[in-house]
């Protein structure tokens, strides 16, 4: 079965405190379902239309699980402390 990944970009983040408030709930949740931070941070460079803002790139042992994770109620409440502190773009992918 082929990995899951969690590719997040940021296009903006308008509060780091909210920021931080969601990475402290959305970490335990993270760990306890054994995903593998791939990256974490900002760009070293950018082209096209990319943003200069945080990128982060989570693997998991599948898209199902990635799902599982993202839809769990541990994850939910990472995004109710997140609300509107960061507008990101989030999508789960299948590796090759």
């Amino acid at each position: 079965m082929a990995k899951g990944y969690w590719i997040n970009m940021f296009r903006s983040i308008k509060d780091p405190a909210k920021v931080e408030a969601y990475r402290s709930l959305a970490g335990p949740v993270m760990q306890a379902a054994g995903a593998k931070f791939l990256v974490r941070g900002t760009p070293a460079k950018v082209y096209e239309h990319g943003a200069m803002e945080r990128v982060v790139v989570i693997e998991f042992e599948s898209v199902q699980a990635a799902i599982a994770v993202h839809d769990s109620p541990g994850y939910q409440a990472a995004l109710k402390a997140l609300g509107d502190g960061a507008v990101r773009d989030l999508r789960i992918v299948e590796g090759v």
